[in-house]
């Protein structure tokens, strides 16, 4: 009797997993496994709402498992003493596993290859499973990744994509093989209040209730922050609930001008994994540096702080904000304002909002969380770097009625578009009546003019 590992990593999914399908294919047992590792603690990526949402990812699989005959087995420690020491009780001959494109994924790929290869088993993995295309698939003659979103995009949307797998029927599991309990949802403390429910059954009925629903008009609803019809699909993508091929084949099955829009911006994803895997030390380094000088002093350190809490004095900023703090999520047109207004307007380093980034997104990860904050810092791949949202402007288009801000900025609840979105022109008893700060910095044309010199150390 053969028997195969399958190590889930970001792919917590039993719909089109290519390890999953493979290793059933070659062997008459599997063993589905996966290695809670110390390593992304003390990396810095174990955020309540990521472990949060991970344990519901987690039982979502098990429960998947179980109802085709299986079982999910979860370990905790090193992954590559963890996979081993599962292939020995197991006596297995392969072990399958996804494609990872971090600095952290292809290290361990290389150590548990050579710990298999040392005990005389196989390592085989797969790719187009976290992405739609493998970075690399697609590159510019003379470069191992393109360095502009536009000219990809124009290669990526004419790639083949394989057909989805289905879910299989049946996944046989010795039962020798022992596993921890789950974690659960329940154990985890400081989580934010409004974060969503994580699995794949979840990822999969929003996923089809929003391509009937609102699909069709995202082309020109998708920047709406009030509206709110964006997919929030990338919680489920970030941990492989949902396929990455499969959204775009059934996007593209849908048709039209939003189904069309929203591939394109599933394009970047894959667009900044190729990236990252070709530039892995851009996760912490500039991309493309331009000798900027971020503020580092004791009223910056106090601006950051204002920003954290979203008491900037800028409603649309603060509003944004709040919807992080209290979702562990964030509407995308509110990730590039809130980012766009730290690097450029306070002009405090990418870095610092990456790393609060970081500590309450769910979806949030090295590649897109990173490259996202670069290209609005304008030292990643942004053909305009010295592009500036000037916040007040972007309310007005994108929250015209002020009701984002309304939701999110009680305080400013009883005011009205536009006085909602600058309340610092208010005077007398009007703005007495609102406990709101005012704006730690003024702007014009978008930039902001410092207490001190630009750029001070």
């Amino acid at each position: 009797m053969t028997i195969s590992v399958v190590l889930f990593t970001s792919d917590l999914r039993v719909h089109d997993h290519p390890p999953l399908r493979a290793a059933l294919e070659g062997a008459h047992e599997v063993v589905p496994l996966f290695v809670r590792d110390p390593a992304v603690d003390r990396a810095g990526f174990a955020a309540p709402n990521r472990l949060a949402f991970l344990a519901d990812c987690l039982t979502d699989l098990d429960q998947a498992l179980k109802a085709r005959g299986g079982r999910l087995v979860v370990r905790t420690g090193d992954t590559v003493g963890e996979v081993c020491a599962v292939v020995r009780q197991a006596q297995a001959d392969e072990v399958h596993m996804a494609a990872g494109h971090t600095a952290f994924a292809v290290s361990r790929e290389a150590r548990l290859r050579e710990a298999l290869e040392a005990g005389g088993c196989r390592l085989y993995v797969h790719d187009a499973v976290g992405t739609a295309v493998p970075p690399g698939d697609v590159a510019p003659q003379g470069s191992d990744h393109f360095a502009v979103f536009t000219p990809y995009f124009r290669r990526w949307v004419d790639q083949p994509l394989r057909k989805p797998f289905a879910a299989p029927r049946a996944v046989p599991v010795p039962p020798t093989v022992p596993s921890e309990e789950l974690p659960a949802r329940s154990a985890v403390q400081g989580v934010s209040e409004g974060l969503a429910a994580g699995g794949e059954s979840e990822g999969r009925r929003r996923l089809g209730s929003w391509l009937s629903r609102h699909a069709d008009r995202y082309k020109e609803r998708h920047d709406d922050l009030a509206g709110d019809a964006t997919s929030r699909l990338s919680p489920y993508l970030h941990f492989g609930a949902v396929s990455p091929v499969e959204v775009v084949q059934r996007a593209r099955a849908r048709g039209g001008a939003g189904a069309d829009a929203f591939v394109r911006q599933l394009c970047w994803r894959d667009f900044h994994h190729q990236v990252l895997a070709a530039r892995p030390e851009t996760s912490v380094e500039d991309y493309r540096p331009r000798g900027d000088r971020w503020r580092r002093d004791d009223d910056a350190r106090k601006d950051l702080q204002a920003w954290r809490e979203g008491r900037t004095g800028y409603p649309i900023v603060d509003a944004a904000m709040r919807q992080l703090a209290h979702e562990g999520w964030m509407h995308n047109r509110g990730r590039l304002i809130a980012a766009s207004f730290l690097t450029k307007t306070l002009y405090i380093d990418w870095r610092e909002g990456a790393r609060h980034f970081l500590s309450l997104l769910v979806d949030g990860d090295v590649v897109n969380n990173q490259l996202n904050w670069q290209w609005v810092a304008g030292t990643g791949t942004d053909t305009r770097p010295q592009r500036v949202l000037n916040p007040v402007r972007q309310a007005r288009r994108y929250d015209p009625e002020g009701s984002y801000v309304r939701r999110w900025v009680p305080e400013l609840a009883g005011l009205a578009a536009p006085d909602v979105h600058e309340p610092w022109r208010l005077t007398g008893p009007d703005r007495a009546a609102y406990d709101y700060p005012e704006p730690l910095v003024t702007l014009t044309d978008g930039l902001a003019r410092f207490r001190h010199a630009r750029g001070a150390d």
